[in-house]
């Protein structure tokens, strides 16, 4: 395989601190193989540590941001598989999704188009979600004779639209046009489509010059409590918030405040 900067199986670019992750096989309506299911997983991984990024864009081309496993190359060999190898492949998606929510940078999510199964978890996964007046989605594993529990869908989208709508959408199945998706909270804006790119990538470069501590910590306190009782989560936000006030970020906004100008939270940082 090759490295996860330089995808085989989508397309990868940095410019000004954002990542761009672009699936890229609009003839299947970008629908996921096993091999690029690895290299996003892997991707994600990686982008952890690199200095030189600090939010990333995800998007589709063409038609849908993504139709969810390819038809023919994932659910046809997965018929032929042991309960043994069967695992292996699920761990595998969940791994993906735990990934892109450990990353400790921001992830807009631009939904171009159709995004259904795999795709739907993969925008739920991100931070936020623009999506096009021509994207609809759906969480349509009960369609197929499976569980809506699929991807950690059942774990993410509950805590996004509340229990009711989730329920409805993991055991409907049904796709939600972009106007009930924006009114229950699953996405954040609506565009038109050729504002989209445009947008998505705007909000993700807000994310990436923002202070970049600040970010992680927010979106890595936003994970862990979720399990947490209440006491327990002042006394996390207590001492994240002491942390991020010994950051020159926090300096910095003091200074611009008194200054009467922007603040530069990348000095000093890759760009």
């Amino acid at each position: 395989m090759s490295h996860p900067l330089s995808p085989e199986h989508f397309d990868y670019s940095e410019e000004a601190g954002v990542a761009t992750i672009r699936l890229n096989r609009p003839d299947r309506l970008n629908a996921l193989t096993f091999e690029s299911y690895r290299e996003l997983t892997d991707t994600f991984a990686v982008l952890q540590n690199r200095e030189s990024v600090r939010s990333v864009f995800l998007t589709g081309t063409g038609r849908a941001f993504c139709s969810g496993g390819d038809v023919e190359d994932i659910i046809g060999p997965l018929l032929a598989m042991n309960a043994t190898e069967l695992l292996g492949f699920t761990r595998m998606t969940c791994e993906l999704i735990s990934n892109m929510r450990l990353l400790r940078k921001p992830i807009v999510a631009g939904l171009n188009g159709t995004t259904c199964g795999a795709g739907a978890v993969m925008a739920l996964a991100s931070d936020l979600r623009v999506a096009s007046q021509a994207a609809k989605i759906a969480f349509l594993f009960t369609k197929v004779g499976l569980s809506g529990a699929d991807m950690g869908a059942a774990f993410l989208l509950p805590r996004i639209v509340g229990q009711g709508n989730a329920s409805a959408l993991l055991m409907r199945g049904h796709f939600v046009s972009p106007e009930e998706a924006l009114r229950i909270g699953l996405y954040q804006e609506v565009v038109e489509p050729e504002a989209l790119e445009g947008r998505g990538r705007e909000l993700a470069q807000e994310l990436a010059d923002g202070p970049t501590l600040g970010m992680l910590m927010t979106k890595e306190m936003i994970n862990r409590e979720a399990s947490m009782g209440l006491e327990q989560a002042m006394e996390a936000e207590a001492q994240a918030q002491a942390l991020c006030m010994q950051h020159n970020d926090f300096r910095e906004a003091y200074q611009a405040f008194v200054e009467k100008r922007a603040p530069r939270f990348r000095t000093g940082q890759e760009s």
